[in-house]
This record gives structure tokens, sequence and C-alpha cells, in this order.
């Protein structure tokens, strides 16, 4: 397995400490802070280890409290809040240096027929027509933070390709829409619970940054300040992580510094597996 996506699976599997707390560790991916889906996918992880495997997530909603530390371990507090004939439901706060950093309220369903429709996906180049995306040359690099720097040449678990890329670091204004295929760099088993939660952690990638592209900003100036408030996740269907997945994001609106995007996540073949929504704030500092 690649050494990557074996680094996160390890990453998603908790340590168990007592029948409803778990400890997770932090990774350091380049980001100043923990990075928001790491928190959203361990949590899903926690809330899953308290619920009967038949049972898969359906939705998800969380809000982050404060910035993680990435150089110590979060405790996840689950709080098995109900579990009836068919639903059951899980709260989940995140602790770390005795404070709560993270909330997150998930339902977990046993599935079960019924009427089914869905929205088409929108029309854009499959990945294998798509290249990978571009790496910045060694002397734009060089004009960034050493952190900055490790986050944009890190190869991660998951490889991305743009329908529409652009450069972070001379970004010019586009409508708040854009499209990214994603999927993990190696195959892994079977287990719909981790899919799940493995999904729960893509998904916080380009989401909010959608936010930006009508005002040409970019996380990488200097003088913006972006982070996570909230975010939301449904799960329709059946899913792998290791397939190619279509993210497919646009931006209502920004108001008060805040950003709201949305995002509709397609198989290869057009199926809607998750939709998702987030909230983030979007704030233009007076530095340069």
């Amino acid at each position: 397995m690649h050494e990557k996506v074996a680094e996160l699976l390890d990453l998603l599997r908790l340590e168990r400490i007592e029948d409803n707390l778990f400890r997770g560790q932090s990774r350091d991916i380049g980001t100043r802070f923990v990075f928001g889906g790491q928190v959203l996918g361990q949590a899903l992880s926690a809330a899953q280890r308290t619920v009967d495997p038949s049972r898969l997530a359906h939705s998800l909603h969380a809000y982050f409290l404060r910035a993680g530390d990435i150089d110590h371990p979060i405790v996840y507090l689950v709080d098995q809040t109900r579990d009836g004939g068919s639903f059951s439901v899980r709260r989940v706060t995140a602790i770390q240096h005795g404070q709560p950093i993270f909330v997150l309220s998930a339902s977990f369903h046993l599935p079960e027929p019924g009427m089914e429709h869905q929205l088409s996906p929108p029309d854009v180049p499959k990945p294998e027509d798509l290249p990978e995306s571009p790496s910045l040359s060694p002397e734009e690099l060089a004009k960034l933070p050493a952190k900055t720097q490790r986050w944009l040449t890190k190869r991660g678990a998951f490889e991305f390709r743009h329908v529409y890329p652009r450069n972070e670091l001379e970004p010019t204004k586009r409508p708040p829409y854009q499209q990214t295929w994603f999927r993990l760099v190696d195959r892994i088993d079977d287990d719909p619970a981790m899919h799940q939660a493995l999904l729960a952690y893509a998904s916080d990638f380009h989401l909010i940054g959608t936010s930006t592209l009508p005002h040409a900003v970019s996380y990488l100036q200097p003088n913006v300040r972006m982070a996570s408030l909230d975010h939301a996740l449904w799960l329709h269907r059946p899913l792998r992580v290791d397939e190619w997945l279509l993210y497919s994001c646009d931006s209502p609106s920004m108001q008060d510094s805040r950003g709201l995007a949305r995002g509709s996540i397609y198989t290869h073949n057009g199926v809607l597996v998750a939709s998702t929504a987030q909230e983030g704030l979007v704030r233009i500092t007076g530095g340069s």
C-alpha cells in the first residue's frame, strides 16, 4: 500500500481509551493548524465505533470552535444519544488541552429500499482527460513561507485534477463555482465505514475556497485569513474513495467576511453519492 494512504488510514483508526472515549493523533500536512478534514474524519470514525456496523452514516453536522494544535493528540468523547428502530444518533466532542475544539452530530441509518432520484452531474471532462495539478516553480515556492512550501510540495494520500485550474499566487476573478476530480492514490479494502470517514476527510479540500473565486483572492496571500466555521455532509449512496469522484462546488453568497459554499460529489459514472455545505471565515487583514 502507498505510504501516504497507509498513514491516513492509521490516522482515522483511533485508539479506544474507554467505551465512549477515543484518541486520535494529529498530522502536519503543511497547514498552520490541524486540517479541518482530519477532525471531521476522526470524529466520524469515533461515532462509527459506537454504532452497529449495519448502520451507515447518512448525515453529519459540525462546528469548528477552536484551531487544533498539530503537535498534540485529540480526544473524542462520544455521546450515544439515541438508537431507534432504524436510526442511531451520536454527538461527538473533540477536546484538546482540556477545551472543546470541535463538535459533531451524526446520524446513522439501516439501509432500506425506497424511491430514488438525483440531479445530473455537470458536463465536464473526465479525469483521464485532464492533466495532474501543475506544480509551482522553485522560484515561486521560494517566495512562500517554509510551512506553505511543505503544503504545496508534499504529495498526500489523494490525487486531485482540477477542471478549471488557477494560479493561487496570481488569482483572477472567476464565477463562484469549480469542479475537481479526486481519489486515493492507492486501492484499499471494502470497509464502507472507512470509505465514509475518508470522504469526510477529503470533503474539506477546495470547498470554502470556491467562495473566494469572484474576489481574486487566495489562501496563499499573506493578508487573507481563512478558516472553516461549520461543515455539513450528507451521504446518499455507497461510494469508494479509491475510485474517481467529482467534487462540484458553488458559492451562493459571501458577506460579513463569511463565505458559503456547497458541493455535490459524483462517481465517474455520474451517480450522486454525497452533498456538502460549509461556511467559512474569509477575512482580509491589513497585511500585504
